[in-house]
């Protein structure tokens, strides 16, 4: 990926320190904040992947960040190692410091060489910032770094939802992403090689209206949330 990527490098070491300050400025519309999403994120996908019986060991974090969803994927997830990869140096010195340890370790993207081992990789938010030309050969970072049959939890904001779209606008290193419909990741995820398993939409109702919150997974198909999740498998 060129450095010329709005995800990349001087761009994303500006907010590396600000990160959650600036992201708490658009979240707070919602009446949540970071953790509830990342959380949220996580608890969705440990059930899906509990459902078809899958307990993966070992998870590969495309674009990190600062690593604030590493804490969630060890006591959900239950995993047993992490390698969470991104293009801000600044915001991999903040991962380190923060959730760094013997089982999870932070690279930049061109210091970690994928090895077809990895059982499970996630992405939040991701691909919104990658350049459109760019955007199959990250397909194809993470297709190389998982083993045969390991499965890639793909999760963007819904540009369909107006609220998303809101929220995106009072972010900074948000206003000017291109973001990615359902059927546009489909098939990004399709022509890398994996095979779409479900499509799932979450974060339907903000805290306000938190008690009809209960029956977010029964309206997950519905394209109506905040955010939405490929779950996909490589061959």
């Amino acid at each position: 990926m060129s450095s010329n990527s709005p995800r990349q490098g001087p761009a994303f070491d500006e907010y590396a320190a600000a990160y959650d300050e600036a992201l708490a400025q658009g979240l707070s519309v919602s009446g949540e904040d970071k953790s509830f999403f990342a959380k949220g994120r996580i608890a969705w996908l440990s059930d899906v992947l509990r459902e078809i019986a899958v307990q993966p060991a070992s998870v590969l974090d495309f674009g990190c960040g600062t690593g604030s969803s590493t804490p969630f994927l060890f006591d959900l997830m239950k995993i047993s190692s992490l390698v969470g990869v991104d293009i801000s140096a600044k915001s991999l010195e903040e991962a380190r410091l923060v959730h760094g340890s013997p089982r999870s370790t932070f690279f930049l993207f061109n210091h970690y060489e994928p090895n077809q081992a990895t059982d499970l990789a996630f992405c939040n938010g991701v691909f919104h910032h990658i350049p459109l030309k760019e955007r199959a050969g990250a397909v194809d970072y993470v297709y190389r770094s998982l083993r045969p049959g390991g499965f890639f939890a793909f999760w963007e904001n819904n540009p369909w939802n107006p609220g998303t779209r809101y929220v995106m606008s009072r972010i900074p290193f948000d206003r000017d992403a291109i973001t990615l419909t359902p059927p546009e990741s489909r098939a990004l995820l399709r022509k890398g090689g994996f095979e779409v398993l479900r499509t799932d939409f979450i974060f339907i109702f903000p805290k306000m209206l938190s008690w009809f919150r209960g029956i977010e997974p029964m309206v997950a198909k519905w394209p109506f949330g905040a955010q939405y999740q490929v779950l996909c498998r490589k061959s």
